[in-house]
């Protein structure tokens, strides 16, 4: 994501991220046990649920651009990992009509962002299960804790949609936690003269009664975060990279001149990427361009295959939000507490960048933000452990968080780094980890103790008084 500097507060009539921070209750039904509700994550606790982890979702949207009004089917399949009374789906908002599960009618009950579901039968531990959520209403977006917008944004032709951290749950039943990724396929009806934009590759376009029907397919896993559904009167073209690879890219028409250049090297970036970080990890690219309301004052955000930006992008921009296909993406946090993994590995893909196009070099880079004042914001807390849900991505998390990684390099030697920038990503391609995770994996691949470094620079407070 692209969020820097912080931004100031959103749109009051949004609903507040402090629901995220409260604890969660269940029901009790049955036999076996009450998912909970939350997964116990150190910024976020009340997103996610616990008692089942998602496989698929079937989002099957209807949405009338003129009323703003969102008429909707989820169809979640899952594991049950305990004995289930019932369990929870995180969603914002909407009215709920009905829910089914297994095919049979299921009760349930609304609580703040929790819907508690209750199966008729309840469901057995390694049990796979269909739940169907039938819902509708007018999406509502929501506000950050650092104040920015997210979820459902409402514009001039459609909706700008981007869920990180808790924003997808305006507008799909989930559980709405990075450690939980599941493949999706997507169902978008809008208006005729509409486009819908969705993750993954366009498996069919159908137009009937003055109604376009896209349907999109996503079959890698992907974060509920990163799933977008976005609407609008785009200009989209398709194309192939050079290697075969498809892309799809939708650019609102008035940002269209602005963006061409930026966009047009998106297959160079794809292939020095690939260069720096192994194999491309999706079986496709592209980018999604939007003109939105002046509310929305952050710049991208990493949905899956599609980078989503706000507004015409930089070069620099889209190297950033393509890093991240490796990594937030593809390699994924198990909690936001590790955002760092995320975002200092795209801010560092930046530095690796700007020296290729005969700027500074990375060290450079460091010794700048290096020779800041001990007050500066870089050094505001440890990107290792924001410690706030407000600082998930604050500049330490982005800036210090790259400083990281060069101390690594000079630490290990260029060898040594730059085959960590491509085996980490392949030993976790499509899967969860965390800081500790990636400790680890560095320090088995030299002599050298990391101990030191991790403490100090990943985790100590202030500013670092040492350096290699």
């Amino acid at each position: 994501m692209n969020r820097r500097p912080l931004r100031s507060c959103g749109a009051t009539a949004a609903l507040s991220v402090a629901l995220l921070l409260s604890s969660c209750t269940n029901g009790a039904v049955g036999g076996g046990a009450a998912g909970a509700g939350g997964v116990g994550d150190p910024l976020f606790p009340a997103l996610g649920n616990g008692g089942y982890r998602v496989s698929h979702y079937g989002l099957d949207l209807d949405y009338d651009v003129p009323t703003k009004r969102l008429a909707a089917t989820a169809e979640i399949t899952a594991d049950a990992k305990q004995d289930l009374r019932s369990f929870q789906l995180d969603l914002q908002g909407l009215t709920v009509s009905g829910v089914r599960v297994d095919g049979k009618d299921a009760s349930f009950t609304r609580k703040g962002h929790k819907l508690t579901v209750r199966p008729p039968d309840g469901l057995k531990k390694g049990a796979k299960f269909r739940t169907t959520v039938t819902y509708g209403g007018i999406p509502q977006e929501m506000t950050d804790a650092d104040g920015a917008t997210e979820g459902w944004v409402k514009t001039a032709d459609g909706a700008f949609v981007a869920g990180e951290p808790a924003g997808s749950m305006t507008w799909f039943p989930g559980n709405n936690h990075p450690s939980d990724k599941a493949a999706y396929d997507f169902r978008i009806t809008v208006p005729q003269g509409y486009t819908a934009v969705a993750n993954g590759e366009l498996r069919s376009k159908k137009t009937a009664r003055s109604k376009t029907t896209y349907v999109w397919h996503n079959g890698e896993p992907m974060a509920s975060y990163l799933a977008t559904a976005t609407i609008g009167q785009f200009e989209v073209h398709e194309s192939r990279t050079p290697d075969g690879l498809p892309l799809y890219v939708a650019v609102e028409p008035s940002l269209a001149a602005e963006s061409a250049k930026p966009l047009a090297r998106l297959p160079e970036i794809l292939k020095w990427a690939s260069g720096q970080f192994g194999a491309y990890p999706f079986s496709s690219a592209g980018a999604i361009v939007d003109r939105t309301p002046k509310r929305i004052d952050w710049g991208a955000l990493e949905t899956q295959t599609k980078p989503i930006y706000a507004g015409a992008p930089s070069t620099k921009t889209v190297v950033h939000e393509t890093a991240h296909q490796w990594f937030g993406d593809s390699v994924t946090p198990k909690t936001w507490q590790d955002t760092w993994l995320n975002e200092g590995f795209a801010t560092y893909a930046e530095w690796l960048w700007e020296e290729r196009e005969g700027g500074e070099s990375p060290q450079e880079q460091f010794d700048a933000l290096y020779g800041t004042d001990a007050d500066d914001k870089v050094w505001h807390f440890p990107p290792g452990d924001p410690g706030k849900p407000e600082n998930v991505t604050g500049t330490p998390v982005y800036e210090r968080g790259a400083m990281v990684l060069q101390q690594l390099r000079n630490a290990v030697g260029d060898k040594t780094f730059f085959s960590i920038l491509k085996e980490w990503p392949a030993k976790y391609r499509h899967a969860n980890a965390d800081s500790e995770d990636f400790i680890a994996f560095c320090q088995e691949r030299t002599d050298e103790d990391l101990t030191d470094l991790f403490d100090d620079w990943l985790y100590g407070e202030g500013k670092p008084d040492w350096e290699y």
